[in-house]
C-alpha cells in the first residue's frame, strides 16, 4: 500500500511540476506577445511620423507656405485700405459740394409731360 501511495504522490508531484511548467510557458508567451505588441506599436508610430513628414514636404512644395499666403493677403489688404482712405480724403470736399448743390440749388420747372387741364 505504501508503494501505491508513493506512486500516487509521485504522480501528484509530476502533475504539479507539469502545471508549473505550463503556467511558466503561458507567462513567457504573454510576455512575448506584450513585447511584440510594443515593438509593432513603436514601428507603426515611426512609420506614421515618416509618412507625415513626407506629406508635409510635398504639401509645402506643391502649395507653398501658408504663412506666406497670409502675409501677402495682409499686405494687400493694408494697401487697399490705404488707397481707399487717401481717395476718401482727396474727394470728400468736392463730393460734399456736389451733394449740397444738388440738394440746395433747386430750379423749379414744369415737367415735359405735364398737360394743363382746360
Amino acid at each position: 500500500m505504501t508503494s501505491q501511495s508513493q506512486g500516487i504522490q509521485q504522480l501528484l508531484q509530476a502533475e504539479k511540476r507539469a502545471k508549473d511548467k505550463l503556467e511558466e510557458a503561458k507567462k513567457r508567451k504573454g510576455k512575448r506577445l506584450k513585447q511584440a505588441k510594443e515593438e509593432a506599436t513603436a514601428e507603426i508610430d515611426h512609420y506614421r511620423l515618416q509618412r507625415e513628414k513626407e506629406f508635409r514636404n510635398k504639401e509645402t512644395n506643391v502649395m507653398g507656405s501658408q504663412g506666406n499666403f497670409s502675409a501677402k493677403i495682409e499686405e494687400q489688404t493694408t494697401e487697399a485700405i490705404r488707397n481707399l482712405t487717401s481717395s476718401y480724403h482727396r474727394n470728400m470736399e468736392s463730393m460734399m459740394k456736389k451733394l449740397l448743390s444738388t440738394v440746395c440749388d433747386i430750379s423749379p420747372e414744369i415737367h415735359p409731360n405735364f398737360r394743363p387741364v382746360v
